[in-house]
């Protein structure tokens, strides 16, 4: 099912302000709130998708996901669909925790209660991870290596030593707690996740040594990360369960390789085409050659025709880049230069100087056409 555009959910631009969307979400939520429209079951879908909207983008970190790759970028839940659990407790606990307990304000009670929501899924990590234009061009396999909380085998993630856990005396094995405060407008009531069990429901009574209760340890891991060719500075790999584990058997994050292209000290990338300057002598220019160039895949002979100018850019085709996920492939643009000898012998200087009286090596003249490209050659 497609799903909404969490700033058109809540009328607000993209560039809007954290006091805007928190006032754009109250207006929305008080309108659709299930309390106030009993007989409308379209109100609770809408109350809960503007509470969804509204706990991303109150949220920098995410907020800043969601912006550069959409709901797939939230990383929580299977799949793209993002927040697939959030359901009503939730959108009730977003709304309570910034405008208080409005279902005591309105006269009713939550719907349902809210269950403990278990282990809690481990932290995505970020990395980044650089690679040379060689590799881009052919594609790599690379082995990295991060430091990740691991699941404790001494208790094999559960956080006690006996493998038993029990129900949280502060919430009752609820996973959370009411707060009840009255006010001129009468009683608000918060719900907040449990601060002794996380919101898991149970506790550990006898720690597990290894890991002081948390069900995982930090250790080094080795990961295989495979590049496809084609990738450019700021493409991302997302490599599912690869993150932290989560906490007394917790689910796995996620870990987000994004890739930086090192500068080339020959060649210059530009879009699945890669480019390069190429030095002629003047004999080879004039006459022509066949010359051997270097690409990214190997050598390659380049056919220089006879009377080539300074700034001409010849093409070697399908020498540039694979384009990402397909079989295309970019082109090698070679910009020649026409090298001038800056020492002479004698007789090369004679030689030089009886060829300077022919007209054949005298610049054309007032022809706009010559200037222009030789003024494009070195403004470009």
């Amino acid at each position: 099912m497609t799903r909404r555009d969490y700033y058109e959910i809540l009328g607000v631009s993209t560039d809007a302000s954290e006091e805007a969307i928190k006032r754009a979400y109250r207006r929305v939520a008080m309108e659709n709130h299930p309390d106030r429209n009993p007989n409308d079951p379209g109100a609770e879908e809408r109350f809960k998708e503007a509470s969804e909207a509204y706990s991303v983008l109150r949220d920098g970190d995410l907020r800043a996901r969601y912006d550069r790759f959409g709901h797939a970028g939230l990383g929580q839940g299977a799949g793209a669909g993002g927040f697939q659990d959030f359901d009503l407790a939730d959108a009730l606990r977003a709304f309570m925790r910034d405008f208080g307990g409005f279902e005591d304000f309105f006269g009713a009670a939550p719907r349902r209660q809210r269950r403990p929501q278990g282990p809690l899924r481990g932290s995505d990590v970020q990395m980044r991870m650089r690679v040379t234009l060689e590799e881009v061009a052919s594609g790599v396999e690379k082995t990295i290596r991060v430091k990740l909380y691991q699941r404790c085998e001494s208790c094999d993630g559960n956080g006690s030593k006996s493998g038993e856990r029990t129900p949280c005396p502060r919430c009752d094995g609820q996973g959370e707690v009411r707060r009840a405060q009255r006010s001129i407008f009468g009683q608000f009531v918060s719900i907040e996740p449990c601060s002794d069990c996380h919101g898991e429901g149970q506790v550990v009574n006898d720690p597990c040594s290894d890991c002081s209760g948390n069900g995982r340890v930090r250790e080094d891991r080795r990961i295989k990360v495979r590049i496809p060719a084609g990738v450019e500075t700021g493409n991302y790999l997302t490599l599912r369960g690869e993150g932290n584990a989560g906490p007394r058997g917790g689910p796995l994050g996620d870990l987000i390789v994004v890739l930086e292209v090192r500068p080339h000290e020959r060649f210059h990338r530009d879009g699945d085409d890669v480019r390069m300057e190429l030095a002629l002598s003047f004999p080879m220019a004039a006459l022509g050659a066949e010359v051997e160039v270097p690409t990214l895949h190997g050598a390659a002979t380049l056919e220089i025709p006879a009377g080539t100018q300074t700034g001409t850019i010849l093409t070697l085709p399908g020498e540039g880049l694979p384009r990402l996920n397909s079989d295309r492939r970019g082109d090698q643009r070679v910009r020649v230069a026409v090298w001038v000898p800056t020492r002479l012998t004698a007789a090369e200087r004679e030689q030089l100087e009886a060829f300077s009286e022919s007209e054949n090596f005298a610049p054309p003249e007032g022809e706009k056409g010559f200037w222009r490209k030789v003024k494009e050659t070195f403004t470009t």
